[in-house]
């Protein structure tokens, strides 16, 4: 049986431009060989210098939409340049000083993949990173936590081909386990509590030599993307 056990780490400091996030979280935790670490991606925004000061909102989602999928009075959900179809593009104000927003880090899966060399470094042991953000869903209410960055995990596992325990061939069967690692890791983070890194332990199998495809290879090509046509066949 497989135990995993997921643990928010200490309440780390404000987060500035050019921090060293991988220092960070070396001054909160220890790491075992196989551990995966989750960091919002905030944290990732603020480090990378991504904070826009005294900006029009507006103009800050147009500069990270490449297109709008749909719009209902001041809500826009938009398709960014990473793929990711969110609310606002992903350009948010909480958690950020006064008249300040925030977009997404400009490429997740190589900041992840920073971040991993770096904790690899200075402490010798296999690790795994995901980047994870805030995102709603097709025809649910409410939000979950999303891998938009990975490196060191496969994010999906394609089971096609395997049985289950009653013989019947798996078809089309593919857990995106690094979106689980960050909704689950979101239960304990919170989002008000000021902890923005999670370590998680019990998935080792899960974690590669290799960096890895990226949470990239997540994101559903947009002509096999049947939400964006609704009912036109």
């Amino acid at each position: 049986m497989t135990e995993m056990h997921v643990v928010a780490l200490a309440r780390a400091p404000e987060v500035r431009a050019g921090d060293d996030l991988a220092a960070l979280l070396l001054e909160s935790a220890t790491f075992d060989d196989g551990d995966i670490v989750v960091i919002a991606s905030k944290v990732v925004s603020k480090a990378e210098g991504r904070a826009v000061v005294g900006r029009d909102r507006t103009e800050v989602i147009s500069e990270e939409t490449v297109e709008v999928v749909a719009r209902r009075g001041d809500l826009q959900i938009a398709r960014t340049r990473h793929g990711l179809v969110m609310a606002a593009a992903g350009v948010d104000a909480s958690n950020v000083e006064a008249n300040t927003l925030l977009p997404l880090p400009t490429d997740p899966d190589a900041s992840a993949r920073r971040v991993r060399a770096t904790l690899m470094h200075r402490t010798g042991t296999r690790i795994a990173v995901v980047i994870s953000d805030t995102a709603g869903r097709p025809w649910r209410k409410g939000q979950t936590d999303i891998a938009i960055g990975v490196a060191g995990l496969t994010p999906i596992v394609d089971l096609a081909g395997a049985r289950d325990l009653h013989g019947n061939e798996l078809r089309v069967t593919a857990p995106a386990v690094a979106d689980e690692i960050a909704g689950a890791a979101e239960l304990v983070m919170g989002k008000a509590a000021g902890t923005p890194f999670a370590r998680v332990r019990g998935l080792t199998h899960l974690v590669t030599v290799e960096d890895g495809p990226g949470a990239a290879s997540i994101v559903r090509e947009v002509e096999d993307d049947l939400f964006r046509f609704g009912s036109l066949s």
